[in-house]
């Protein structure tokens, strides 16, 4: 049974209809009278599809959609715990916990654990920056080097100047600056600090933050970026992210339980505890990890606090609340080109299926938020072992039936009548002439030079390079592949007017992003 927290309206949901107060303080007592005339039908429940609606996003060739339900999948992955809220009209409507905090422990999750979530981080970063600049403060398109003053953007050449980057940049990871992740730090180790980090000098973990590419030619993920974003954030109002975004974001909008204090204190209690792969327990003695960079990837929040940032963007693009100017909440949904990163969230979709979403991993801890702006929907997961990410696709695609029934159908896979053409096999490379503004997705989730395609029985194999074994893609037809992961990636095999295999086109239909790999 999940295990339900109080929906604690935030300031701007008190006040509203007497359907969200009697579900959030359990009066419906109080109507019983009313009850004797006719109700007007019951909306459908979509937590209702966490008992029986889990599916993968590609349903294999003959396969129905398996329905799997949410306790035999954190089984199935070894994860212990799972928190999950649900957004509508703007408003955090249900909050749930599922499973435990600690393996081998009855300490239950409720919609108010907290938990570790990863890259989500860089949501809240972008959300503290947009109220910052609508106050005046920061402007998105001036030279960041402006406001920096514990440390100055590398040049990109020697005897060179520092490329000029913008907030805008940063946020829509188009900067040209690298690292794309940044490691965990155990209960023993020490933290580094900000500019540490950026430098790449212990103890932290990982390179330095330099520019790979001039900016705002390319899009290439970038926590390195954020945590320049970060800096910037820090050294303009001389206030530690953590206080800024309690000051601009968590307090406002209610967020009681969210913070990005590191290392993260027990005295906070109802904390999710980490888990390896296997579910076993980690990070011990203390049973979490700490983060270096805060604004990238060490916020802890609770599934209530994340859905009300995700019912609070929404409302603020619909203009239905003042958090964030329409203006600036729009700009935040809207593609910085090549990017298919708004400001802060990644963006997919198109009309009343419209999305922002992240995804957000650490070591330990997986999570997702997702909202749809055009209609009001939302959801936000959160889980507590390293093999939450593939149990959220499939709790996200679950949730996705129930609330936006079409906006992500499942990819069903076909048999293939004959074996894949011989003529597949073969080393492809990337053709340098595809335009970044037509890549898109593609350059920063299927990055790679080229890889090698072979054909095993009736399956088509891709063979890449830092990937120990080898990517099976499933037949959508005698040409066309697809493959699933953050998204549903389709491979076309182009064969010309000659019969002649000339090349391969990787797209992301959802982003509307296209590369093409030539045939060596």
């Amino acid at each position: 049974m999940p295990v339900e927290s109080a929906c604690r309206p935030s300031n701007s949901a008190r006040g509203t209809g007497i359907g969200l107060r009697l579900r959030c303080l359990g009066l419906a007592a109080c109507v019983v009278a009313a009850t004797v005339h006719a109700q007007p039908p019951t909306e459908p429940d979509p937590f209702a599809a966490l008992d029986h609606g889990l599916r993968p996003s590609v349903i294999a060739a003959g396969q129905a959609p398996p329905r799997w339900s949410l306790a035999e999948r954190m089984r199935h992955y070894h994860v212990p715990g799972v928190a999950i809220a649900l957004v509508k009209n703007g408003e955090v409507v249900r909050a749930a916990g599922y499973g435990v905090r600690e393996a081998g422990t009855q300490d239950k999750v409720d919609g108010d654990t907290l938990f570790s979530v990863g890259s989500i981080s860089k949501v809240a970063t972008a959300t503290t920056t947009l109220r910052l600049v609508a106050q005046g403060r920061l402007d998105l398109d001036r030279d960041v080097g402006d406001y920096l003053r514990r440390w100055k953007l590398p040049a990109a050449a020697a005897d060179a100047p520092p490329p000029r980057v913008s907030l805008r940049m940063l946020m829509s990871h188009t900067s040209g600056l690298g690292v794309h992740g940044f490691a965990d730090y155990q209960p023993h180790e020490a933290l580094p600090t900000l500019v540490q980090v950026l430098d790449g000098q212990a103890p932290a973990k990982g390179e330095a933050v330099r520019f790979k590419h001039a900016p705002g030619a390319v899009v290439d993920y970038s926590g390195g970026g954020v945590t320049v974003e970060q800096l910037a954030l820090e050294d303009v109002s001389g206030q530690s992210l953590q206080a800024l975004a309690q000051a601009q974001v968590f307090a406002p909008l209610g967020m009681r339980r969210s913070t990005f204090e590191s290392p993260l204190s027990a005295a906070r209690g109802n904390i999710a505890k980490a888990h390896d792969l296997d579910g076993d327990r980690v990070a011990l003695p203390r049973g979490w990890e700490s983060f270096g960079e805060g604004g990238a990837s060490g916020l802890w929040t609770s599934a209530n606090d994340l859905g009300r940032l995700v019912g609070a963007l929404i409302k603020s693009y619909q203009g239905r609340g003042d958090f964030l100017p329409q203006p600036l909440a729009t700009a935040m949904m809207t593609e910085v080109s090549p990017s298919v990163f708004g400001l802060g969230p990644r963006l997919g979709g198109s009309g009343q299926s419209r999305y922002f979403f992240h995804m957000g991993a650490n070591e330990s801890y997986l999570a997702l938020m997702e909202g749809y702006p055009e209609t009001g929907d939302g959801y936000v997961v959160l889980t507590n072992a390293s093999n939450g990410g593939v149990l959220i696709d499939e709790i996200r695609n679950a949730l996705a039936d129930a609330i936006m029934p079409g906006a992500r159908p499942p990819v069903r896979a076909v048999a293939p009548r004959l074996p894949p053409s011989p003529d597949f096999v073969g080393a492809y490379r990337l053709d340098p002439q595809t335009p970044m503004d037509l890549r898109r997705a593609t350059a920063d989730n299927f990055d790679y030079p080229g890889f090698r395609v072979n054909v095993a029985g009736d399956t088509v194999e891709l063979l890449m390079a830092g990937r120990e074994q080898p990517v099976r893609l499933q037949s959508l037809g005698p040409a066309r592949y697809v493959y699933a992961g953050l998204y549903t990636i389709v491979f076309d095999f182009r064969r010309d007017a000659w019969g002649k295999v000339r090349g391969l086109t990787v797209a992301i239909p959802e982003t509307d992003s296209v590369t093409y790999y030539l045939r060596e």
